[in-house]
């Protein structure tokens, strides 16, 4: 299977602060344009269309891909550095486009997570290892509102040293099958650790029916993104995303 490769460009960025807004009972309201940009979101305005149509690119191969399921899709950096978390951020906003769609977008980076501050959540919220740690109990406690409408974020939670154990615990796919299972309109977005630093991309493309490899444009050898991509199954790998936004 020969990957298909897809270049998002980088979004324009807006100037002024940041625009979390968030209601009194804790749940946010659907952002601005200019505010979804501060966070590196796409949306449907003009300043950002190049962008959002290379992700609408993307969901659209995927969902061929998929056929008539939902699926579970990883969003694998080959190494630090190639703006993984922002390509798995943008496409679960892209699947979030589709009115008859909603999207989960689960930071499983243990050791560097950045989709809660990227998306305004509480940094000191629960995440996904205090769920599979047995800290928390409920699935609906550690999933959370990102001001795009049908787009929700479980944040990874407080910085692990080790996850892999914790990625191929039972707890974990019962987790993931729970999370699609309870609603079949929902898509799955896993942003994945570095290929090439540890093997908890490997462990993680178990879970997954689709991977998407992430490079850096300009910055990965071809021999890297052959190492990273001859980590998974080749049946399972949808293509590269070569992303200059680092």
């Amino acid at each position: 299977m020969n990957p298909r490769r897809d270049a998002p460009s980088d979004p324009g960025r807006a100037e002024g602060g940041s625009h979390s807004i968030t209601r009194t009972d804790g749940a946010q309201q659907p952002l601005t344009p200019r505010a979804l940009e501060e966070r590196k979101l796409i949306h449907r305005n003009d300043s950002v269309r190049a962008q959002a149509d290379a992700f609408r690119g993307l969901r659209t191969k995927l969902l061929a891909l998929g056929q008539d399921r939902n699926f579970v899709t990883l969003v694998a950096p080959a190494q630090p550095g190639c703006g993984g978390s922002f390509v798995a951020r943008n496409l679960a906003a892209a699947f979030a486009f589709d009115e008859t769609k909603t999207a989960l977008l689960v930071d499983c980076d243990s050791l560097h997570p950045a989709q809660h501050a990227a998306l305004g959540v509480n940094a000191a919220s629960v995440g996904m290892m205090d769920y599979l740690e047995g800290g928390v109990t409920d699935l609906s406690a550690i999933q959370y509102e990102t001001g795009l409408p049908r787009l929700r974020l479980i944040p990874s939670g407080s910085p692990r040293e080790t996850a892999g154990e914790s990625f191929s615990s039972t707890r974990m796919r019962m987790m993931i099958d729970s999370l699609r299972g309870t609603h079949p309109n929902r898509y799955l977005i896993l942003d994945s650790p570095p290929v090439l630093n540890s093997p908890d991309a490997r462990i993680l493309s178990e879970l997954a029916d689709l991977i998407v490899l992430v490079a850096g444009y300009g910055q990965v050898t071809v021999d890297s993104i052959d190492a990273a991509a001859a980590s998974f199954d080749p049946d399972k790998l949808a293509g590269v995303v070569f992303n200059t936004l680092y």
